[in-house]
């Protein structure tokens, strides 16, 4: 299983990015695929994630209304759209794959806690002027 990020880049305060996660995971549309980032200095935090067999979302707080997670099945590939970005963004963005979606929203909510099955290596977002 192989989990590939890419999108990521310098951007200006009020920009937007999109983030790509393309996995190489048969029955891709039994997984939920979570988007987490962690900052220089901190921990690992959840962003949002998505459950592909129906699309159900949940995002954290930090994101509501900026963020929009979305899923292309037929190309296995998991997008995360981000405008009105801060310069509190700036983070190695990692996508990680887990077969269980209420597992996935635990593990957004509380990386530490909860394991994911698989992880991508990561896009860096850089948000400054």
């Amino acid at each position: 299983v192989q989990l590939v990020e890419s999108g990521g880049g310098l951007v200006l305060p009020g920009g937007s990015l999109r983030l790509s996660c393309t996995a190489s995971i048969f029955f891709f549309d039994n997984y939920s695929i979570g988007w987490f980032r962690q900052a220089p200095g901190r921990e690992r935090e959840g962003v949002s994630c998505i459950k592909n067999i129906d699309g159900r979302t949940y995002y954290v707080d930090s994101v509501k209304g900026r963020f929009t997670i979305s899923s292309g099945n037929a190309n296995k590939t998991v997008y995360l759209q981000m405008n009105s970005l801060k310069p509190e963004d700036t983070a190695v963005y990692y996508c990680a794959a887990d077969g269980n979606f209420v597992n996935t929203m635990s593990a957004i909510k509380d990386p530490q806690g909860h394991a994911m099955e698989y992880w991508g290596k990561g896009t860096l977002v850089a948000v400054s002027s």
